[in-house]
């Protein structure tokens, strides 16, 4: 019977984002993590209807239009807002390349 070799003990934060990137279920994470900075940095939650993140580009359709106007003059804010949520998240992957920071808010 042979015996295992020992290895460098790793952290297991390290073994898990691995482990993610690696299965690619990092993308379906950040996705939840970046529509979650958005509920927190907007405060619009019970107005958003639909959420869609591609390429960098958040799209949210909202179910009043006075809101909508309102944060259509807070889009560079919010983006900032949202980043900032982003790179303080533990769970937000940074290494994906799939899903990463927000670029650019789409309102409708």
């Amino acid at each position: 019977m042979s015996r295992m070799a020992r290895k460098q003990a790793e952290p297991i934060g390290d073994l898990m984002k691995a482990f993610l990137l690696s299965t690619h279920l990092s993308s379906g994470l950040n996705n939840r993590r970046v529509f979650a900075a958005w509920d927190a940095a907007s405060g619009a939650a019970q107005y958003t209807l639909k959420r869609f993140y591609r390429d960098g580009t958040l799209y949210i359709t909202v179910s009043s239009s006075v809101v909508r106007s309102q944060l259509e003059y807070q889009k560079d804010l919010l983006v900032e807002k949202m980043n900032s949520i982003l790179s303080e998240d533990e769970l937000f992957i940074r290494e994906d390349t799939r899903v990463g920071y927000v670029k650019n808010l789409r309102l409708k």
